[in-house]
């Protein structure tokens, strides 16, 4: 395979014997051993699962209440188009199932320039997001051990929090993924307890009006769906770490499905649970929806703890998926020199280099808001990564739609390929409309995020062509 004139690598042959992988197929790490180990189907739809499904959902509920219920509507349609996306990823790492995901199939489809930016948007969105996942965390944790009466403490314990997952990564992809599975299980109980348990409370009186904001229907689900838009990112988890995945054409796919599907699922069912539990005046003004609905089903006031534990493992996992795939990208694009060399290096199956980047720039993101004494430039940089991350979503998309209007792409009877064009379709759709919902003061912001990455592409452009013609990354582009 070339790209942009440069031929990749062959890789090496396995040290069991085995025949070498094929083109395409993932290069094993000569640093995996005991400590590394590649993720199997659970693992894989658990990271998809619990990447997509943060602490938000435990307030979603009464943030979309003042819509009424045809905010379920929303979630509908928005669940069509994270379906759409994830059947894309999953066709994509079929034919590539390479560690990177994204940035691998913008670099195939449109070169390096692409590949840069996509790799380039989606570091900036794990990094920034993670130092937003640990602050948030710090407000259910407050709950359990008081730690918000002064600044420096909650700064400290928003830090703990970050290193925990950083430490799992740095130990391993074995220990990354066990800590996924667990999490992800302990995760799920309470939030299945309100979203099938809550059905047996369910009261149609509660749900107050279909729509209750006084817009025209098709504007109520436009405003409603501008506070979901951002609960389906991370479909993509699965993909971005392929390489570390078994039987990654077969298992990607199938776990990008099943995460996306199950996490709609929760969604879904807690969101109407907590709909039929909670009366809608009530909920309105909630703070904490899902400790309200195990109250009004349980009686008594111990839902708050309940749900702040609940919280805190949901965030900590997801810090802990996060951290894996915000090294996993910046690896992927250095194998290729698009990124600092020192981003390639692995121990244990893990980009630690890239790990221990992404945790410093999120840490000192975390003490920089605790230090301003305004969370507002802090938000601002969390909106920015609602745009940041349809970058690589779009381009993937994109990538998608030539594969199959090219003469290049397997032979496929008239109806499959109809199919899959109606899905890539609808995937980039539903990526513009991730941006729409983004605002303008976010995709402003997020370009110039972008325009700063196009300095270091030319930088790291320059180098490269300076470099011998046999060397990694050197020759003419």
């Amino acid at each position: 395979m070339h790209v942009n004139g440069t031929a990749a690598q062959p890789a090496p042959a396995p040290r069991d014997g085995s025949a070498a992988p094929a083109p395409g197929d993932p290069v094993q790490d000569s640093s995996a051993g005991r400590h590394a180990r590649r993720f199997g189907l659970p693992v894989a739809t658990a990271l998809v699962m619990g990447n997509i499904i943060g602490g938000g959902i435990f307030l979603l509920p009464a943030s979309v209440a003042p819509y009424g219920t045809v905010s379920l509507v929303a979630f509908g349609v928005l669940t069509a188009g994270a379906i759409a996306l994830a059947l894309v990823f999953g066709r994509l790492a079929q034919r590539d199932p390479r560690t990177g995901g994204p940035y691998v199939y913008a670099r195939e489809a449109f070169g390096d320039f692409a590949g840069f930016l996509a790799a380039w948007a989606y570091w900036i969105t794990t990094w920034v997001s993670n130092a937003a996942l640990a602050v948030a965390a710090v407000g259910y944790l407050d709950v359990l051990i008081p730690v918000g009466g002064h600044r420096w403490t909650a700064c400290l314990a928003a830090l703990v929090i970050q290193w925990l997952p950083a430490l799992a990564n740095f130990a391993g992809t074995r220990y990354v993924g066990a800590v996924q599975l667990v999490s992800t299980v302990l995760k799920f109980l309470p939030l299945l307890l309100v979203a099938v348990g809550g059905l047996f409370f369910f009261d149609p009186r509660n749900l107050g009006p279909f729509n209750a904001s006084g817009q025209s229907p098709i504007g109520a689900v436009s405003a409603s769906a501008a506070l979901l838009l951002f609960s389906y990112l991370g479909v993509e988890s699965a993909a971005v770490s392929a390489g570390e995945v078994k039987n990654p054409r077969r298992n990607v796919g199938r776990a990008t499905v099943i995460g996306t599907a199950g996490a709609a699922l929760v969604y879904l069912l807690g969101t109407l649970s907590v709909f039929g539990t909670v009366p809608h005046d009530r909920l309105v003004t909630s703070a904490a929806p899902f400790s309200d609905a195990v109250n009004a089903m349980f009686g008594g006031g111990w839902g708050g703890w309940a749900v702040a534990a609940a919280a805190l493992v949901s965030m900590t996992g997801c810090l802990n998926g996060w951290t894996l795939l915000s090294a996993q990208t910046p690896y992927a694009a250095a194998r290729d020199g698009l990124f600092p060399a020192a981003f390639a290096r692995r121990r244990r199956g893990v980009p630690t280099v890239g790990v221990g980047v992404t945790v410093v720039l999120a840490s000192l993101l975390t003490v920089y808001n605790y230090t301003s004494g305004s969370a507002k430039v802090f938000q601002v940089l969390v909106l920015v990564t609602t745009f940041t991350a349809t970058v690589p979503y779009l381009l993937a998309s994109a990538a998608q739609l030539t594969h199959l209007v090219s003469g290049r792409r397997e032979l496929v009877n008239p109806a499959r390929l109809a199919r899959d064009l109606v899905v890539a379709s609808v995937a980039a759709g539903f990526s513009l409309w991730l941006v729409a919902g983004a605002g303008y003061a976010a995709v402003y912001q997020g370009v110039l995020f972008l325009f700063a990455g196009v300095v270091v592409y030319a930088v790291l452009a320059g180098r490269r062509r300076g470099a011998p013609a046999d060397a990694p990354g050197g020759g003419p582009q």
